[in-house]
């Protein structure tokens, strides 16, 4: 059920508007800080999710030295005034949508051009935003890169590449189960209990603050290896973020290098990316691969841009076609359907490498995370949509029934 407390609309939420941050120093009023957890509170949320590096240690995703690869532009006027219909059967423009889904950024591709860019509160083109959970795609992406080379057996248990989650959930598990999140541990990802695993996790990462004589494990490995199973593997979808903490782990291990520099040399590099990437480290300088990437919006755009091009962009193939059409079939249905709370917004959908595949008409699959970050791509509109948000609402079961009518309404648009 959704969560009834009141909250301040987009408008009267806005970052500078509310003045947060402002000043030298600003107010007490109006400070944001790591330590008493107020970057991860709402209306704060709103200019902290814009910030995120100055909140923890991050690594670099380097651009490299390459060129830019500039979009064109084709930029449409009307499309503020799309109508959009909303899942409770309203009817509000594209424009109320992006409010009522407390939008940061958005940038919308139509053969690859640029047709509408918007940025509001604390946004901007050059200003690197938290994707959260869109960073699980791009790391299962890599996983089926290197899957693809014959690098990593996706079939092969977990143990083989990391022995020391032998006494843990994955002692048991395979890759491929990691890859589409079918394994049973008891980690729970309910972001409105405070006690849920999830939140362990990241106090064992330190990505937020733990309380006064906290006890737990101080990484990111040490946690992961005393994480229990529950359950049976390979039966049924179960989203977990420790998952592609783990799927990380792996990575690093098969190629030798840290997920950073490898999401740099095979990936980021290639793009022409506008700005440097980075992603949240623990204290011993892990990175968090399932929601720590910060990213410009562009840049977000440039990946699903790459991946509806079946690979191809900024005039070279980047990953073989493969791995996108592996993406795009998706995975067992069955699995996901198991999933209620998931299945309710996306009744035929599936869960394939990390991304979210929806088995609709137009054969739309999506990276997404927490708050409403998004890379939507439509192959059939031939359309990408990235999209930063701050909504006060975590879990995109409270966000699918606004978001995912504007994507659609959207596409059909620029079919028509």
């Amino acid at each position: 059920m959704e969560p009834t407390q009141s909250y301040p609309d987009a408008a009267h939420s806005d970052p500078v508007r509310m003045g947060w941050m402002q000043g030298s120093p600003p107010p007490p009023d109006k400070t944001i800080l790591y330590e008493d957890g107020s970057f991860l509170r709402f209306p704060q949320t709103r200019w902290s999710y814009s910030h995120m590096r100055q909140f923890g240690p991050t690594v670099e995703v380097q651009r490299g030295a390459g060129p830019l690869a500039v979009f064109p532009r084709n930029e449409q006027t009307d499309l503020d005034a799309l109508t959009v219909t909303l899942r409770d059967g309203r009817r509000v423009t594209w424009q109320d949508a992006l409010e009522l889904g407390y939008t940061d950024g958005v940038v919308v591709l139509h053969r690859g051009a640029i047709v509408y860019e918007r940025y509001f509160g604390a946004g901007g083109e050059h200003r690197a935003h938290i994707a959260f959970s869109v960073t699980k795609s791009l790391v299962g992406t890599l996983a089926a890169l290197l899957a693809d080379e014959r690098l990593l057996d996706t079939a092969a248990p977990v143990t083989h590449y990391v022995p020391e989650l032998a006494r843990s959930a994955w002692g048991d598990a395979s890759v491929r189960q990691v890859m589409d999140m079918t394994v049973g541990v008891d980690c729970s990802e309910d972001y409105t209990d405070p006690g849920a695993g999830v939140y362990d996790m990241l106090r064992a990462a330190g990505a937020i603050p733990a309380p006064p004589g906290f006890a737990g494990p101080h990484t990111l490995c040490d946690y992961l290896r005393h994480v229990p199973k529950l359950g049976a593997h390979g039966e049924a979808f179960a989203y977990r973020t420790v998952n592609t903490e783990v799927l990380g782990w792996i990575l690093r291990r098969v190629s030798g290098v840290s997920l950073a520099q490898l999401l740099s040399e095979r990936i980021w590099q290639k793009l022409g990316a506008e700005h440097d990437a980075y992603l949240s480290v623990d204290r011993a300088g892990t990175e968090l691969g399932g929601s720590g990437l910060s990213a410009t919006l562009r840049d977000l755009a440039r990946f699903g841009e790459m991946i509806r091009q079946k690979g191809t962009f900024n005039g070279r193939q980047i990953l073989p076609h493969t791995v996108v059409d592996d993406i795009e079939r998706g995975a067992d249905a069955g699995h996901f359907a198991r999933a209620k709370i998931y299945s309710h917004n996306l009744p035929r959908a599936s869960y394939r490498n990390m991304w979210w595949v929806t088995h609709n008409a137009h054969g739309a699959f999506t990276a997404r995370g927490v708050h409403g970050q998004a890379i939507w791509i439509d192959p059939k509109a031939e359309m990408v949509v990235a999209r930063f948000g701050s909504h006060h609402l975590a879990a995109n079961i409270y966000l699918d029934p606004t978001l995912l009518p504007m994507y659609e309404a959207m596409a059909e648009h620029l079919l028509g």
